[in-house]
Order: C-alpha cells, then structure tokens, then sequence
C-alpha cells in the first residue's frame, strides 16, 4: 500500500495522484494543509525536509519530489505503461517534464499566491503568515512568496511568471497538432505533469487562454484529459468547492490587471 502525503490543491501531488489512478494503484490519504503551514511541520520535515508535497512512503521507503515519485510508480508498477516504448518519444516526453520543472513549476508558486488564496493570507496573523514564508527553505521561493503576497499581481514577478505558462500553451498547441499526447502514443507521464498547470489557468478565470478560440488545439487536449476516469477521481474529486470558488473569483477581481500581461 502506498502512503501519500498531499494536498487537494497542490499541481505537484495532482500529478502524483493522476499517475496513480491511472495505474489503479491503491493508496492512503494523508492531507498536509499547505495554508496553515503543515509542510513545516517538524514531523513531517522528518520525511520531507523540503517543506513541499507530494511526498510518498512504500515499503517503508520514504521518496520525494513528484516526478521522480512518477519515475519511481512508472518502474514498480509498469503494468499500466506511461512512457512510450520509442526512446525519441521518450525523450520528448522528458523535454515537457523538465520545462515544467525548471520554468513552469515555479511559475505556478507566483501566479497561485498572487491571486488565489492572497486574500486568505492577509487575514492571518502577520505572525503566522511570517513564520510560514520563513519556513520556506529556498531563499528565491522565500523572498517571491513575501512579494506576491504583499502585492498581488502587481508584483515584479507575475508578469515573468505569466510569460511561462503562456511559453508552455504555445508550444503545446505546436506540439499537439502533430500528435495526440505530449507522452507519445497515449496519456503518460508529461500529459499528467503538465495537466495541472493548465488547470491552474481554468482555477484562476484565465480560461479564456485555453478556450477552443485562442489554443484549438490546447483546448481539445484539455477537454480529452477530463474525460478520464483517472482526471475525476484524482483531481476534481478532491477540490474543495469553496477554494475553487474563491479562486476563480479573485481571479475574476484581477483579470483586469492581468490580461494586458497575456497579449502576444
């Protein structure tokens, strides 16, 4: 049995839960509450001294950072394969992973907490909200979590930061109008790390940057993707209604602000 240490809302751990479900591989819940500063949590640092999520434990073997964890699945349980059997598709594959990891994932921290639960952070304790960002290990991550927190999208690094998910949608909508998945033959492992990111853009009411009028080709994709049962039961299943509403409203307030930055 595999024990998760996650979050509902985390890209990281929905990418880790689509690889599971698709696999049909049975697992336990272990919710770490990210907004209240669970990552910090002196025992669960004991398994993860990143201070991030997902992290996994199976056959008493703790492992960390999710596409290695996708790594790790795809190679104990290869019955349900997500990589292409072809070494070039493979290695394009590979190339949609790493952009996400490099670029994309941090990325995400900027535009999450410069609108979706900002509002929420504020009312805190500045107390508590301070010893949670000092929490935050990576000095860079520290000082871009005070910035959009204190400024919202009116930070210095949202408009990076909205110039690299608008890089991956453009290049997804070049890369799917020659093949189905950004896997290979079918839904794999890069479609999984992806997906998340560009449901981030739906939770914060920037749909319209994947709608069938400005990224066909994205759209069909997206559309394809939550048709799976693996999409449902990994990802929608879990959403908080609430948070979601709060997102896409305050990405609503700001949509103002930031559409100008989504212009090519």
């Amino acid at each position: 049995m595999i024990e998760l240490y996650h979050n509902a809302v985390s890209t990281c751990s929905q990418k880790v839960r689509l690889v599971l479900e698709e696999k049909g591989v049975e697992w336990t819940s272990h919710d770490v509450d990210l907004l209240s500063g669970g990552q910090h949590d002196p025992e669960y640092v004991k398994l993860n001294p990143n201070h991030v999520v997902p992290t996994i434990v199976h056959d008493g073997h703790v492992l960390i950072e999710s596409t290695l964890i996708n790594d790790y699945l795809e190679d104990v349980f290869p019955d349900v394969p997500m990589r292409s059997s072809d070494p070039v598709l493979r290695h394009a594959a590979g190339l949609w992973i790493k952009q996400v990891d490099s670029k994309v994932h941090p990325a995400a921290g900027v535009i999450t907490f410069a609108i979706g639960p900002r509002a929420m952070l504020l009312q805190q304790p500045e107390e508590v909200r301070e010893r949670n960002i000092a929490a935050i290990p990576d000095p860079a991550r520290r000082a871009a979590r005070r910035s959009v927190i204190e400024n919202g999208v009116k930070a210095p690094e949202f408009a990076g930061a909205i110039g690299q998910f608008l890089d991956l949608i453009d290049a997804m909508e070049a890369k799917l109008s020659r093949g189905a998945w950004l896997s290979g033959e079918h839904f794999g492992l890069a479609d999984a790390c992806v997906l998340p990111y560009v449901f981030r853009l739906d939770q914060l009411a920037m749909g319209s940057l994947l709608a069938a009028d400005a990224r066909p080709i994205v759209a069909d994709w997206y559309a394809r993707i939550r048709t799976l049962p693996s999409y449902a039961k990994a990802v929608t299943e879990w959403l908080p209604e609430p948070i979601m509403k709060l997102f896409h409203a305050n990405g609503e307030a700001v949509w103002a602000d930031v559409e100008p930055l989504t212009r090519r």
